[in-house]
């Protein structure tokens, strides 16, 4: 399949790819995969070779035995042993510590033996997926080892988390920028590589029908929910430095927020689009400690049923502390304050052992004034643009229509449209392959990093003082009451989220007069 499409115009530049952290689990789940596809899909011209570097030993042969079983574990289609002759030519490994600047020296000379063998270009993108506390080491081995130093471009992909607060931050990233530029350094964000996070721009900014809408005159409350069934599993002990608010808030869940919030930007370019978001997070209202009491909800799952099954609570999970105080569950009211958004609350919830897998952006549109239908059968219920972006990919819209028949009965639909996911690319697919042509719109840029920190960093502050209540909900439950009253203090309600679920018109019904009065 490689051969057939050399010829593909978004075909990628010549490069050496080198991972560290090579034999991690992120790596074969993810990394593995995604850089196959490419290679499927004919997007890696022969000069483009992968690297893989770690802590075991390995020959180029027993690694690409590795690379083989995860690729026959994580990739949906069958893998054709001419796409991974192919794949596996492009392989290599080298054996190496990231706090041995000589390892390094040994990795910079062994890819300049390849450079030698391959037309590369002398580019070179490194990607760390390795633990938080490695990176600035790697970053700077990288430099003085002489392995940044190449005649042709360089990119340092990082993932999260860049940070644990904003001091931690801004001190990574000075080291990081003694050996790499601000535009080389691509920190990535899993959740904007997502196929209907990317369609929010073209949903807002392509459609007459929603583009004036979408101001506060219009619009009367945006709720975001990304919620898990899965507890802390084995990352209880990075869960318990984090909590659900580093976790997922202060990167997923305000990325959600800017791209939903944005203004256009100026013209589709990385920076244009970039600009706008980083506009966003200035108009963030902030909330000082004694605050956040009032707009944020915090909580912690304890044991229930899961699909018929007893659970554990998290204080019983392994490697959880007996009197851990940390959220695994976090909902807030925010306001952007600026002329679109004044007065509109965006809501955001985000939490583990709850009832369905499910991330989803609810833009519910102001009330119709109802004098004509008041006394009419049915429910005359507000407009809602659901954007779906886990784990089904696709957007409807719910609208009120007379029932058929004689009576003059008012009853939403739903009117909906659905990805098939298995044709849409996997995240980290696209996001690899921006990064292999230099397109950083999707990744974050430090200023996004430096504002989202400064946003959530008084929030972490009053959790650990204890200045927020810990508030505590049964798994399978849809978080604690205090959650369902922080959105019912402004006369709204939190929309049901559906998960792999498609609504029907019933299911609309159902979900509406359930949310009038929630149960927890």
């Amino acid at each position: 399949m490689g051969v057939e499409n050399q010829t593909n115009p978004r075909q990628l530049p010549p490069h050496v790819f080198v991972l560290f952290g090579a034999t991690g689990d992120l790596a074969h789940r993810k990394l593995y995969p995604a850089l196959f596809q490419l290679h499927r899909k004919g997007l890696l011209p022969d000069g483009v070779s992968i690297l893989g570097t770690a802590r075991t030993e390995f020959t180029h042969d027993a690694f690409r035995d590795e690379v083989h079983k995860a690729l026959q574990s994580f990739v949906k289609e069958d893998i054709s042993d001419n796409d991974w002759k192919g794949f596996a030519q492009r392989i290599y490994y080298i054996q190496g510590n990231v706090d041995n600047v000589e390892d390094f020296k040994k990795i910079n000379q062994f890819v300049r033996e390849l450079e030698q063998k391959r037309d590369h270009g002398g580019n070179r993108l490194f990607y760390l997926s390795m633990a938080p506390r490695f990176f600035a080491e790697t970053a700077l081995n990288l430099k003085a080892s002489g392995l940044s130093d190449t005649k042709g471009w360089r990119r340092l992909i990082i993932e999260k988390p860049f940070g644990h607060d904003y001091e931690s931050a801004a001190e990574l990233n000075d080291q990081l920028g003694t050996a790499f530029e601000e535009d080389e350094i691509y920190r990535i964000d899993h959740y904007l590589g997502k196929e209907m996070v990317q369609n929010i721009e073209v949903i807002r900014f392509a459609n007459s029908m929603f583009q004036p809408l979408w101001d506060n005159r219009s619009i009367q409350s945006i709720q975001i929910t990304s919620s898990e069934t899965v507890g802390v599993e084995e990352r209880a002990s990075y869960y318990e430095k984090s909590g659900a608010l580093r976790d997922m808030v202060q990167n997923h869940m305000l990325q959600m927020v800017m791209m939903t919030a944005m203004e256009p930007p100026s013209r589709l370019h990385t920076e244009a689009i970039r600009d706008e978001k980083v506009k966003v997070l200035r108009s963030l209202r902030r909330y000082d400690v004694d605050e956040v009491k009032n707009h944020v909800i915090r909580g912690q799952y304890t044991a229930g049923q899961m699909n018929g099954k007893s659970v554990p609570g998290y204080l019983e999970e392994p490697g959880v502390a007996e009197n851990s105080t940390t959220e695994t569950f976090v909902a807030a009211r925010l306001f952007i304050d600026n002329f679109r958004w004044a007065g509109v609350p965006f809501y955001i919830r985000t939490g583990k052992r709850m009832p369905v897998k499910s991330t989803e952006i609810v833009v519910q549109f102001r009330d119709m004034p109802k004098h004509l239908y008041f006394n009419q059968n049915g429910q005359l219920g507000p407009n809602l643009l659901v954007i779906r972006i886990n784990p089904v990919e696709g957007m409807y819209m719910q609208m009120n229509v007379k029932r058929p028949g004689t009576e003059n009965v008012v009853v939403p639909i739903a009117m909906e449209f659905s990805q098939s996911t298995d044709k849409s690319p996997e995240a980290y697919e696209r996001l690899l392959h921006d990064a292999m042509i230099g397109d950083s719109t999707f990744f974050t840029r430090w200023d996004e990093v430096s504002l989202a920190w400064k946003f959530v960093d008084p929030i972490a502050q009053a959790f650990s003082e204890d200045k927020a209540p810990l508030h505590h909900y049964a798994s399978g439950e849809w978080g604690p009451q205090a959650s369902a009253d922080l959105v019912r203090e402004q006369g709204g309600i939190w929309w049901p989220v559906y998960g792999e679920s498609t609504p029907s018109v019933e299911t609309v019904l159902r979900g509406q007069e359930a949310s009038t009065e929630v149960k927890f």
